[in-house]
């Protein structure tokens, strides 16, 4: 399986190689609420992070609802995010949950609540350092040979001693 993703969206158990699926979709999702919401993408905070924390928050699902922008956002709003970037596939809400959630299903009844609106250069930061800690992953990557060069080949061309029974 060969994964394919964008880096800032990207689900953990993607990044675990664990396969993938619809709930890969919700959690991209959810990583797009997060930065409208937020201001900023979730697991990359601005530019002196590191490509081995920013990688490291994703694989452990770690993100903060407080401060900033959040300090502004409805309690059913964060439960929604949460509950998008929840860290297992199996316990993440499915799409049909994400429509049927408060937040969504009676968005009029919810109070008006305007966001701050964050700097635009700690937004575009915080993408830049995501992608450059997926672009500077040290994932092997295969290298193609001519057959002649792959270890089988050489087994098969070494002469074998002729046992007694032949």
């Amino acid at each position: 399986m060969t994964p394919c993703y964008t880096a800032n969206f990207v689900a953990p158990e993607v990044l675990k190689r664990q396969g993938y699926d619809a709930s890969c979709d919700v959690w991209s999702l959810g990583v797009l609420l997060y930065t409208m919401l937020a201001g900023h993408t979730p697991f990359a905070n601005g530019p002196s992070d590191t490509p081995t924390d920013i990688l490291a928050r994703i694989g452990e699902g770690k993100f903060s609802l407080v401060g900033g922008n959040w300090d502004s956002v409805s309690p059913q709003a964060k439960d929604l995010v949460k509950r998008m970037l929840h860290i297992d596939p199996h316990n993440r809400l499915t799409a049909a949950q994400v429509q049927n959630h408060l937040w969504i299903s009676q968005r009029d009844s919810l109070p008006h609540l305007r966001l701050t609106l964050q700097d635009a250069q700690l937004v575009k930061d915080s993408v830049a350092a995501t992608f450059k800690a997926l672009n500077t992953q040290n994932l092997k990557q295969a290298t193609l040979e001519p057959v002649g060069a792959s270890r089988l080949a050489q087994r098969r061309g070494k002469v074998r001693p002729k046992s007694s029974t032949e």
